[in-house]
């Protein structure tokens, strides 16, 4: 008797994924960066290209005037030092509460601890131009209108939700074992949340703190509708309106400044990118 045949094993056909996937993240790259390069293009251009009605993505002839207009502009360190503190104000505010807060609703069961939850959600849903004119008012009674005061709550009070609904997530991710265990070994509640949960959750922290950033060096609603007779309060995105004018707009100096302000975003982004790209990986885990 002959031998049975077995049919030979059909080979599958391995498409080219990932040099598909490396060619779509290459072009997402390019259409994030574009408008970043023709910010700094236009900056460095002169006035006579940046007025073209042919423009180019390139300059043969680069200037540095208007980054010269924008630092002979006597308000522009006091601006950038007040964003450096409502900015900063925000993220260390944000992440001390946020912290707090994500562990007692993740540790500790009371009542409405559900309904604080949802609430959570229902703030991070209402568009910040509707609160605004309510918020103008409260700070008109709180006394707060031309003060950085009237900066920093607002972007604290809408920070939070997002940082405590993420952080909760990071402080769950921990064993309740580890928790046990180091008050086995003698270790008061107040030591295991400093000493022991905050470097756990650190990446979390890291993550929340870029957004808080962001939106808080970014701002110019609230800059615009707090700060109303007082300019020395006023922060960086009001210092384009001094190089636009309706008639005569200083676009070169617009860019000029913008690239300014996009300068410490990236360099917070470098500081922070080990501990961000693991703290958007996911958290600890038992």
């Amino acid at each position: 008797m002959s031998p049975v045949r077995r049919p030979a094993p059909r080979r599958r056909l391995r498409l080219p994924r990932q040099p598909a996937a490396e060619a779509t993240a290459l072009l997402v790259a390019v259409v994030v960066a574009f408008p970043l390069y023709w910010m700094v293009l236009s900056a460095v251009k002169p006035a006579g290209e940046i007025e073209s009605t042919e423009p180019r993505p390139w300059t043969s002839s680069p200037s540095l005037d208007s980054f010269r207009r924008v630092f002979q502009q006597h308000d522009f360190g006091r601006y950038f030092v007040n964003s450096l503190v409502v900015a900063v104000s925000v993220v260390i505010a944000s992440a001390l509460i946020a912290f707090l807060a994500a562990t007692a609703v993740t540790r500790f069961r009371f009542r409405f601890r559900t309904t604080l939850l949802i609430m959570f959600l229902v703030a991070q849903m209402v568009p910040v131009e509707a609160l605004t004119i309510p918020l103008f008012f409260l700070m008109r009674d709180l006394g707060q209108l031309n003060t950085l005061g009237s900066l920093i709550l607002p972007h604290l009070a809408f920070s939070l939700p997002f940082a405590i609904w993420m952080l909760r997530g990071f402080v769950r991710a921990v064993p309740e074992s580890l928790e046990e265990a180091a008050y086995l070994d003698g270790a008061s509640r107040a030591r295991f949340l400093w000493r022991i949960l905050l470097p756990l959750v650190l990446p979390g922290l890291v993550a929340t703190s870029v957004f808080s950033f962001i939106s808080a060096w970014n701002d110019f609603l609230f800059a615009k509708s707090f700060i109303i007779s007082d300019t020395s309060r006023s922060t960086l995105p009001m210092a384009l309106l001094v190089f636009y004018k309706p008639d005569e707009p200083d676009w070169g100096g617009v860019m000029a400044a913008s690239t300014v302000m996009t300068v410490p975003v990236l360099v917070f982004f470098v500081l922070v990118q080990r501990r961000l790209v693991s703290g958007l990986g996911g958290a600890v885990k038992d």
